[in-house]
């Protein structure tokens, strides 16, 4: 029986925009009658929160100064790796983190990877050839997801990979619901075959959390090195990052998810 981790997917969109700035708007409001001043100024201020709410430039900067993401690899850092990837047995595998599920795509007629784990599986396999490192994928299926039988992502992972990357996947961890469920069945999964170090794939904006609970999971018994990707970057056209996008406001939904997880650590 599901318990209460079932809710995160519901709770999550109640205390993230724009449900509390509607809220605040409303109650704003309610009070330009017998409090004037402070009835519209809760007003303005929300629809202010509103707008930057869906600005690129906003998601960037949350992203940048308050997730404070690691860089991506370095040329050093790829050096390293390919030098590992060169042993007859290497110590050190790339792990994906999937991102989301799409159950049954009328396309396909099976199971798909969301884009967002699509993204992330193909610069795993890129990174896995260009090193000669294995590559694992990490996914289950997640909490917004009421069926609790089926494909998981980890399992679609592995056919793509196989089929349209020709590049199998040396582990699938196919039963975690979310990151901490990642990080605490692959550490899991991966102790006892000779891995020292779990290179990590995922995006720039969940790394931060991810990196987290995979230490916590690893306890010292494996290196954890970021190899993060999908960074928010500039518009072409600096005016467009602060004016109100569909991208702009998944951006910012983003981050502040991730900053939600790093608070309630979940």
């Amino acid at each position: 029986m599901l318990g209460l981790e079932s809710w995160k997917p519901i709770l999550t969109a109640l205390v993230l925009p724009p449900v509390p700035l509607l809220l605040l708007m409303l109650v704003g409001v309610r009070l330009v009658l017998p409090r004037r001043g402070l009835g519209y100024f809760l007003v303005f201020l929300s629809a202010a929160l509103l707008w930057l709410s869906a600005c690129q430039g906003s998601g960037r900067w949350l992203q940048n100064f308050v997730l404070k993401p690691p860089a991506a690899l370095y040329s050093d850092d790829l050096t390293r790796l390919k030098a590992e990837g060169r042993n007859r047995a290497p110590t050190t595998a790339i792990i994906v983190l999937g991102g989301g599920l799409i159950p049954r795509a009328p396309e396909y007629g099976v199971s798909d990877l969301s884009s967002v784990s699509l993204v992330r599986l193909r610069y795993g396999l890129w990174l896995g050839r260009e090193t000669g490192l294995p590559v694992g994928f990490s996914g289950g299926l997640g909490w917004a997801h009421i069926e609790t039988s089926g494909r998981s992502e980890a399992e679609a992972a592995g056919r793509i990979a196989q089929q349209e990357y020709n590049r199998p996947l040396r582990w699938m961890e196919p039963d975690s619901r979310d990151t901490r469920e990642n990080a605490i069945r692959t550490v899991a999964l991966l102790r006892g075959s000779g891995v020292k170090e779990i290179v990590l794939v995922t995006h720039a904006y969940h790394m931060p959390r991810a990196r987290k609970v995979f230490e916590e999971a690893a306890a010292g018994a494996f290196r954890i090195t970021p190899a993060p990707m999908g960074s928010f970057v500039p518009t072409s056209r600096p005016v467009l990052d602060w004016l109100p996008s569909s991208r702009g406001y998944e951006q910012v939904s983003l981050v502040l998810h991730e900053l939600l997880g790093l608070l309630v650590r979940a």
